[in-house]
């Protein structure tokens, strides 16, 4: 029996409707910045006469977004929202919805172990989060060029990209953990997507006061931030190092969790 296919062909039209709308944010969001730039008006003036905490939750803060990397990286915090949260559920579905939809005994009589099963759905969940990403990458740098008149910025998209991978892969493994640990399988998607929601509003609270800045380990959307990646070249590497050790830690909670854990039949 082939797990990784099986988990592929469940996930595909999901996988679908979460690409449609993401080209369509990536698309209109460039539409609309073809259209600001068209009016003569200042983006930043337009954007200035915000209040603090809006320009916060909109993610505008140091960048230049009267030019089209600024305007994109703008863009790209709500592509990571969007993108975080697409992994958490995908985590927290491909672990838990043997028990959620009383298939755990069709599964599991089967020759197969559960390190195997659990290697084949991460492995799974993997390659739909890199199609996710690669749909991401293509479609920003087709609506890009076409309102780009300057120099061509691919290669900081291709940076931005990277780090919104890493922050999916993070919230992937972290909503699998999730789902292995927790008794309920119906509660894996909301705990997961609540903390998603939780770490997003504190990388705001912390655009809005300095007090909250020895917290930002504690969120990943700090992590890869389009105004340090653009302003910086490339990545802190502390957050990628610290990245790397929190998805090897979620991992071995889900081997070892699903491993030990009573499934319901």
């Amino acid at each position: 029996m082939n797990v990784f296919k099986r988990e592929m062909k469940a996930s595909w039209k999901s996988l679908v409707f979460w690409s449609i709308g993401l080209v369509f944010i990536v698309g209109s969001g460039m539409g609309k910045y073809a259209a600001l730039e068209g009016s003569g008006d200042s983006i930043n003036e337009l954007l200035g006469q915000m209040p603090a905490s809006l320009r916060a939750i909109f993610g505008i803060g140091s960048l230049d977004v009267s030019t089209v990397v600024g305007y994109y990286g703008l863009l790209y915090l709500y592509l990571l929202i969007m993108a975080g949260i697409h992994a958490a559920m995908l985590g927290s579905t491909i672990i838990s919805k043997e028990e959620r939809d009383k298939t755990a005994e069709f599964l599991f009589v089967k020759p197969i172990s559960r390190t195997t099963v659990i290697s084949a759905k991460l492995a799974a969940a993997v390659a739909i989060v890199i199609i996710f990403n690669g749909i991401t990458l293509i479609s920003s740098i087709i609506f890009v060029d076409g309102v780009n008149e300057g120099a061509p910025i691919t290669s900081e998209i291709m940076w931005l990209m990277g780090g919104m991978f890493m922050l999916q892969l993070l919230f992937l493994f972290f909503s699998t953990a999730i789902a292995a640990c927790v008794r309920n399988s119906k509660l894996a998607i909301p705990i997961s997507t609540g903390v998603l929601l939780v770490t997003f509003l504190l990388s705001v609270g912390m655009e809005l006061t300095s007090k909250l800045d020895k917290l930002r380990y504690a969120t990943p959307f700090k992590y890869f931030e389009a105004k340090t990646i653009l302003h910086d070249g490339g990545y802190d590497m502390s957050f990628v190092v610290l990245s790397c050790l929190l998805m090897a830690v979620f991992m071995v909670m889900t081997y070892g969790f699903y491993r030990q854990r009573d499934l319901s039949l």
